[in-house]
């Protein structure tokens, strides 16, 4: 048994994921009005990701069902301890990386985002499922947020944020990676930068695809 599959988070983490489901961003009308290119653009724009993200500000553009699963896993196995999070949304991923702290004796996991209605929505479920005494969420850019006050060292970054901002996060936190450490990231597609950053040996990692849009790196030096 573990955290992940017991009474309060599973039947939590159900009705979320339910919840999710329900509301896309294309149920959104101020989404619905953007064509196809014209979000990619603001996905991919260093500069105008506040806006695409204030649109989703009811959104909770969870991970998937198996991404969740599989940083639990990830952070289980290695016996993760310090997790730093790049974008909370409604703290669906943050629940899965904060059960496995649980579960590996306590730790800390910090997690940023800017979206004030968010944060408030991240910390009611955190509370619902027992997990907020692990969590610091901080709130504000993650490019002020996440440049300070980081462990020495960190066992696991989860990076699920404005996709421009990946190469950017990842400096914050890269010399903080322990050799071993993973770094997990969702709709990497978007962030060709950081995929070429990421799958080039000469930086340090070891790093494969997941499922149909999430890259899995591992730091090796």
């Amino acid at each position: 048994m573990t955290t992940l599959t017991t009474k309060p988070l599973a039947p939590l983490l159900d009705r979320l994921f339910e919840e999710a489901a329900a509301l896309s961003p294309a149920s959104i009308p101020a989404m619905a009005a953007l064509s196809t290119d014209e979000r990619t653009r603001l996905m991919q724009s260093k500069t105008d990701y506040i806006d695409l993200y204030g649109r989703l500000k009811d959104v909770p553009l969870p991970i998937s069902r198996e991404t969740g699963v599989l940083l639990y896993m990830l952070a289980k196995s290695g016996g993760a301890r310090t997790i730093v999070e790049f974008g909370t949304s409604f703290g669906i991923s943050t629940l899965h990386l904060a059960a496995a702290l649980r579960d590996n004796g306590g730790g800390r996991l910090i997690t940023s985002e800017f979206e004030p209605s968010k944060v408030v929505r991240a910390r009611a479920n955190l509370t619902a499922g027992g997990l907020i005494d692990l969590v610091e969420i901080r709130e504000g850019d993650a490019l002020q947020t996440l440049s300070v006050d980081l462990p020495e060292a960190i066992d696991l970054l989860l990076l699920d944020g404005a996709k421009a901002l990946y190469p950017e996060i990842l400096d914050l936190v890269e010399s903080r990676l322990r050799p071993g450490a993973f770094v997990v990231a969702d709709n990497a597609d978007f962030s060709p930068e950081y995929l070429a950053h990421v799958r080039s040996p000469a930086n340090g990692y070891l790093s494969t695809p997941f499922g149909d849009d999430v890259e899995v790196s591992m730091r090796v030096g």
